[in-house]
């Protein structure tokens, strides 16, 4: 993995964790389907602009449709929509760490669904990452945390861990950035409907709520999306994926810092076990030298 492969991974990891910080700040404030459907429309428009002027086309292949279909309703509009109406109640730290658990999920999928091998060294990191995720739940409950919250973010992340699965099909053949601002239309119409049956459109408007939203609707949006795209496409989806582990530090760090949310002593101990298990099982995916 060259430096530039490595400063991307980086990249992506710090903006994607920050998204949980900036999403709370949103739900506060807005009414989060209503709101992540405009910030979707806003990200997606500005995507296909963009493809469009750099001669992308949105013809895709039936395979890159479907592909482009699934992830736009499985991440956009059910995982991270689950995730916004979750952060009204729950704070952005646990959202960043039950999200965190996606590659986990992968790897578990991959084993059960379609009967990949995982090296001991992968079945270690399973067993403690699940053990690492129940010893914060088990805290956070004994703490008062609301458990509707908490299963909406678990829905949300298996809703993740399935777009993630397909990936692959959506960003092979080119027309990456073409590809990002279709799936953020496909998520902002799904949001906008479940939004306007569900939601009153009541907004505390301010400062620190609009730059919320911009930051959010560009930077984990759009440039943190297209990023791991482009990631995947250059050292393939086990070794990207190799830098969620940094997914619960960085989370959690930012959080604590923006929002002053409290770090317990469990929550240090299990972000460490996930993180170290998230390693492990990528790690344990790589073909040896």
């Amino acid at each position: 993995m060259d430096f530039k492969s490595i400063g991307m991974g980086l990249a992506f990891a710090l903006m994607w964790s920050s998204a949980f910080t900036s999403a709370r700040i949103i739900v506060a404030e807005a009414p989060p389907m209503l709101a992540l459907s405009l910030r979707f429309l806003i990200s997606g428009l500005i995507g296909v602009a963009i493809a469009r002027a750099m001669g992308q086309t949105w013809r895709l292949s039936p395979g890159q449709w479907r592909a482009t279909f699934i992830f736009g309703v499985c991440q956009n509009a059910l995982y991270l929509g689950l995730f916004f109406v979750a952060m009204q109640t729950i704070e952005a730290s646990l959202a960043a760490i039950i999200a965190s658990s996606m590659p986990l999920l992968v790897a578990l999928a991959g084993w059960l669904v379609y009967g990949e091998r995982i090296r001991p060294l992968g079945m270690v990191g399973l067993v403690a990452g699940l053990g690492g995720v129940l010893l914060i739940m088990g805290a956070r409950f004994n703490g008062g945390v609301d458990p509707i919250g908490v299963g909406l973010c678990l829905i949300g992340v298996l809703a993740l861990t399935l777009a993630t699965l397909s990936v692959r099909g959506a960003s092979s053949g080119g027309n990456v950035l073409m590809i990002v601002g279709l799936q953020m239309l496909i998520g902002s119409a799904c949001l906008a409907v479940m939004g306007m049956l569900l939601e009153s459109p009541e907004v505390t408007l301010s400062g620190r709520l609009i730059a919320a939203f911009v930051y959010t609707t560009l930077v984990p949006g759009l440039l943190a999306t297209v990023t791991w795209f482009v990631l995947v496409n250059r050292i393939g989806t086990v070794r990207a994926s190799t830098f969620h582990f940094l997914n619960p530090f960085f989370g959690v760090a930012i959080a604590a810092a923006l929002l002053g949310e409290t770090l317990r002593p469990l929550d240090v101990v299990g972000v460490v076990i996930i993180a170290g298990a998230i390693l492990a099982v990528q790690l344990s995916k790589q073909a040896p030298r």
